[in-house]
C-alpha cells in the first residue's frame, strides 16, 4: 500500500539539503508519494529507508536499464501522463526486427544500418537502440547462432523473442554477457521463462492478450521475484495498440496500479506492410506510450524524422538545452583571427557557429554559460551582462590565444556595450550584427 507524504518524511533524513533538487525535505516527501519524483535523487537517505521506501516511492512505470556498457538504455520511470506537467523521462527505445528465417545479406545490412545511423542535432547523438531477434524457425540451433552473430556485429542491446523456452535459452545464454532482454513469457510459458531470466538476471518482456490478461501475468513474474518486466499486449492493430498503451499509462499514473506499471514493448513493424504507414504508427507510440518500438527495417528517410520527434518530445520543457561553454575553434583560427561572444543555449550555438563555418573565416567563438538562456533572455536574467561576461573573458584564457584583443559582442545586447569597455580595460569591444544570418558579410567587411 502506497505511503502518505508523512509517512515518507519521517524516514527521510529530514536535514532540508536540497540536494535533491527539492527546498525541503517534506516537499521532497510529497512529490515521492505523488510519484514524480524517484527516491535515488536523495543522496543522504539510509539503507534502511530505501529498503522501506523503494517500493512504495518507486515511479508508477518502473525504470528499466536495457542491455549493458555505452549503449544499454532506460526506459519506463515515467510519472506523468502529459509532457507539460512536468516531462518525459526516458525517451523509448527504437528497434529493428531481425529473423532468422532471413538471409545471411537481409541480417548484415540491418545490422550495419542499426550501426551507422546515426544523426548529431544540438549536440545529441540520435540513433536507433536496439537489435530485436525473433525465431521464427523454432529451431534453438538457428536462433543460437543468430544470437551470436548480432552480438558479434554490434555493440547495442538485444532483445530475445521466442514461443519456446527451450529455443530462447539457448540463444539467451550464449550471448548472456550482453544481458539481452528476453520473451515472450506468455501465461504457458512464464514459470520457464521467469527461471531463466532470475539464472541471467535479465529483463522478462510478458505477452498477453489484453491488459487483465497482462496484469495476471506481470503478477505471476512479480511474485516469482521478476522486477523488471517489459509488456506486450498482444495488440497488432494500430486502434487497439494504442488504445492498450494508453490504458496502461492511465492505471499506472492515475490508479498506481503496479501490476501495469512497466514499460511496453510495440511492433509496428507487424502492423501494416507500408514502410510509411510503419514510421507513422512508430510516431504515434513515440509520443503515447511505448517503451521499445521495433521497426521492421532502419532506412535514414524514416529514422531520422522518429529520432528528431522523440528528441523533440523527451526534452524537458522547463530546461533549456545547453552547450558546454569554453573556447570554440572555427576554421583554425591564428592569434589574429577575431574573438566573438555567445550565450550557451544550444540552438543559438549551433545557429551561430554554422555561420562563421560557412563564412570560411577563422575565428575564436566563445559560449558563455548563461544557464542555457539565449542572449536576449540571459540579458534579461542578467546573465549575459557586463560584469558576468568580462570575469568569464578573463578566466577562459582566451587572452593567451591572441594578439588583438578586440570582443565582437551580438548585436541584440549593443547596450552593454559601455558597460564592457570599463569591465574590460584592455579590450577593443565592437557590436556585431543582430542576426545570424549577417555575420559573414560583417567578418569579411571587419578590418
Amino acid at each position: 500500500m502506497a505511503l502518505t507524504g508523512i509517512e515518507i518524511y519521517k524516514k527521510l533524513p529530514r536535514t532540508n539539503c536540497g540536494d535533491c533538487g527539492v527546498p525541503t525535505c517534506m516537499a521532497f516527501a510529497m512529490k515521492l508519494a505523488a510519484g514524480q519524483a524517484e527516491l535515488s535523487a536523495c543522496p543522504h537517505v539510509s539503507e534502511e529507508a530505501k529498503a522501506a521506501l523503494d517500493t512504495a516511492s518507486a515511479p508508477p512505470i518502473r525504470p528499466i536499464t536495457v542491455g549493458v556498457g555505452a549503449d544499454a538504455f532506460k526506459i519506463g520511470g515515467e510519472t506523468v501522463l502529459f509532457r507539460h506537467e512536468k516531462t518525459f523521462i526516458n525517451p523509448p527505445g527504437i528497434g529493428v526486427l531481425i529473423t532468422d528465417a532471413m538471409s545471411d545479406d537481409d541480417v548484415k545490412g540491418r545490422i550495419e544500418r542499426l550501426n551507422k545511423l546515426e544523426y548529431e542535432r544540438v549536440g545529441l547523438k540520435l540513433k536507433a537502440n536496439i537489435a530485436v531477434l525473433k525465431s521464427a524457425k523454432g529451431d534453438a540451433a538457428s536462433f543460437e547462432a543468430l544470437a551470436k552473430k548480432v552480438a558479434s556485429g554490434t555493440t547495442r542491446p538485444i532483445a530475445l523473442l521466442a514461443d519456446d523456452p527451450a529455443v530462447l535459452s539457448a540463444a539467451a545464454k550464449a550471448i548472456a554477457d550482453k544481458k539481452p532482454a528476453i520473451g515472450f513469457a506468455t501465461a504457458a510459458s512464464a514459470d520457464a521463462v521467469a527461471a531463466l531470466a532470475k539464472e541471467l538476471g535479465v529483463a522478462v518482456i510478458a505477452k498477453a492478450d489484453g491488459i487483465d490478461a497482462i496484469s495476471a501475468l506481470t503478477k505471476k513474474l512479480s511474485d516469482a521475484g521478476l522486477k523488471d518486466i517489459i509488456v506486450d499486449t498482444g495488440a497488432r492493430k494500430i486502434k487497439q495498440a494504442l488504445t492498450d498503451q494508453v490504458a496502461l499509462r492511465r492505471l499506472a499514473i492515475q490508479k498506481l496500479e503496479r501490476t501495469v506499471g512497466f514499460p511496453t514493448m510495440v511492433f509496428p513493424c507487424e502492423m501494416t506492410d507500408n514502410p510509411m504507414k510503419e514510421a507513422v504508427y512508430a510516431s504515434i507510440f513515440i509520443a503515447k506510450y511505448g517503451g521499445i518500438i521495433v521497426l521492421s527495417d532502419l532506412n535514414g528517410e524514416t529514422l531520422f524524422p522518429l529520432v528528431v520527434s522523440r528528441m523533440n518530445i523527451y526534452t524537458d520543457p522547463q530546461r533549456p538545452m545547453a552547450t558546454t561553454p569554453g573556447i570554440y575553434e572555427i576554421n583554425n583560427p591564428d592569434k589574429n583571427a577575431p574573438v566573438l561572444i555567445t550565450s550557451n543555449f544550444s540552438l543559438t550555438y549551433f545557429i551561430v557557429s554554422g555561420e562563421l563555418e560557412t563564412s570560411r573565416v577563422p575565428a575564436w567563438l566563445l559560449v558563455m554559460d548563461t544557464e542555457g538562456l539565449s542572449v536576449l533572455t540571459g540579458w534579461a536574467a542578467g546573465k549575459f551582462v557586463a560584469d558576468a561576461i568580462a570575469p568569464f573573458i578573463k578566466k577562459i584564457g582566451i587572452e593567451d590565444k591572441i594578439g588583438q584583443k578586440r570582443l565582437i559582442i551580438p548585436g541584440a545586447v549593443a547596450s552593454i556595450s559601455g558597460e564592457l569597455e570599463e569591465e574590460l580595460p584592455n579590450w577593443s569591444i565592437t557590436i556585431g550584427p543582430r542576426e545570424a544570418a549577417y555575420i559573414a558579410p560583417f567578418l569579411k567587411q571587419l578590418k
